[in-house]
């Protein structure tokens, strides 16, 4: 095949190769300098929206309704916004090789493409409970969320077995919210995790406490502390080494049973790093880069998922999996890049970590960092027909993390604001007395 040269190429068609797009199309760009080249079928799009409204039984989000940049109040980039930049989407295409030294990436169908800038937004991977060993784990009835594909893949599951059993395996983003929109479409839900609460890497035990409550008293089930080491499907054995076979139970590792028509697996993901080992420097888990998301690589950056980037406010380096860094690390390597090329400099990533979530009636966001002592406020009783309580992560005096559910958008800035000023906090017992009044008063 003939080999293809782009001045910029973006790896990867999810939300950041979207916000890289819009952020080189802002700066100008001439006809023919700029691909994404994606795996996916479609243009990018909000990701988030697959775990939401993509599910619901009624007014069910479709595209083109949720391209980017609608998750963040910008204009909806549809397929033909890219041909008018004169941007080429290379779509449907798996890229399974890339040489940095060369520039150089050739596709699964043998297509070469060349580069003089490489952006990586390849972001996360499932991972598949086949990669513990799970017996019986390659069952067509168990799903995974990750693309468009997979979200389609359960609509028509969810249709063909209406009013039936879901088991939701993982208790963090994925779980709850699945287990909430399997709810909303009236199926017997249970969601299954190892940990003691919901949410750990975020949630306290007090605001885990709150949630599981809360999707208790909707009907979800939830058994905590257990894994899931095997499914049974109840057919002939030498059928199921031949073609994919449908589970009816789940075994739990106390020895419980669960019944299922359809089981749904969100217990997180990986970077997809695979192409560049060897080549880039990698750090905690992912492609090591500078402020500007350039990695050791000279004109290759890595931004969202894969990156493992300075953390200016609290002076380390990290590896963030959010569709908010998403979006804003890609708009930073492209200011970086766009300013490299004008002989100026552009401002250090100075983020914020930022995590939200929403399901049933229930809309949470956090801020800063989750750390420290912290202190519960406001009204966090499950049975409350309106909610609304939050929590400070205090360490050395100071408030480091704030988390709010169902703040107002005017409350939910007063708390991102305490976490990047980072205030001094003397005395515990009168932030919970006070709560939200403390972000008014900074």
């Amino acid at each position: 095949m003939a080999e293809k040269h782009f001045k910029y190429v973006i790896l990867g068609g999810g939300v950041a190769a979207g916000y890289a797009a819009r952020e080189f199309a802002k700066h100008g760009l001439n006809p023919g300098e700029l691909a994404i080249i994606s795996k996916e079928a479609v243009a990018p799009y909000e990701r988030p929206t697959l775990s939401k409204a993509y599910l619901f039984p009624q007014g069910a989000a479709r595209l083109p309704g949720f391209h980017v940049c609608v998750g963040s109040g910008g204009e909806r980039l549809l397929p033909e916004w890219y041909s008018e930049k004169g941007i080429e989407l290379i779509l449907s295409t798996e890229i399974v090789k890339a040489d940095l030294a060369s520039k150089t990436l050739t596709s699964a169908a043998g297509a070469i493409f060349t580069y003089d800038i490489l952006i990586i937004a390849t972001g996360s991977t499932v991972i598949n409970l086949s990669d513990f060993g799970t017996p019986g784990a390659d069952a067509n009835n168990i799903f995974y969320l990750r693309e468009i594909d997979d979200a389609d893949k359960l609509v028509a599951a969810i249709q063909a077995k209406k009013n039936g059993k879901a088991v939701i395996v993982g208790g963090g983003y994925i779980g709850l919210e699945l287990s909430a929109v399997m709810k909303i479409n009236n199926f017997d839900v249970t969601m299954v995790y190892p940990e003691p609460w919901c949410m750990p890497r975020l949630f306290t035990p007090e605001i885990a406490a709150f949630y599981e409550s809360y999707y208790a008293n909707k009907g979800v089930k939830i058994d905590k502390g257990t894994l899931v080491v095997g499914f049974d499907s109840n057919t002939n054995i030498f059928f199921c080494i031949i073609h994919p076979f449908t589970i009816r139970q789940l075994l739990l590792k106390d020895g419980r049973v669960l019944d299922a028509d359809i089981v749904i697996v969100g217990v997180g993901g990986r970077p997809l790093t695979k192409l560049f080992k060897g080549q880039a420097e990698e750090e905690k888990g992912g492609i090591k880069t500078d402020a500007f998301f350039q990695t050791s690589v000279g004109g290759v950056y890595a931004v969202g998922d894969v990156a493992t980037f300075p953390l200016k406010l609290y002076n380390e380096t990290r590896r963030v999996e959010h569709v908010d860094h998403a979006r804003k690390s890609a708009e930073q390597a492209v200011k970086a890049i766009k300013a490299i090329e004008g002989g100026k400099v552009t401002d250090d990533y100075d983020y914020l970590p930022y995590f939200y979530s929403r399901s049933f009636d229930l809309s949470w966001q956090f801020y800063g960092d989750n750390v420290g002592e912290t202190v519960i406020f406001g009204d966090n009783d499950p049975a409350s027909s309106k909610p609304k309580f939050g929590s400070y992560w205090i360490k050395e005096g100071k408030l480091l993390g704030a988390f709010l559910e169902g703040g107002s958008p005017e409350e939910n800035t007063a708390i991102a604001k305490l976490a990047r000023l980072q205030p001094a906090v003397p005395d515990l017992e009168q932030l919970t007395k006070e709560g939200l009044t403390f972000a008014s008063k900074i």
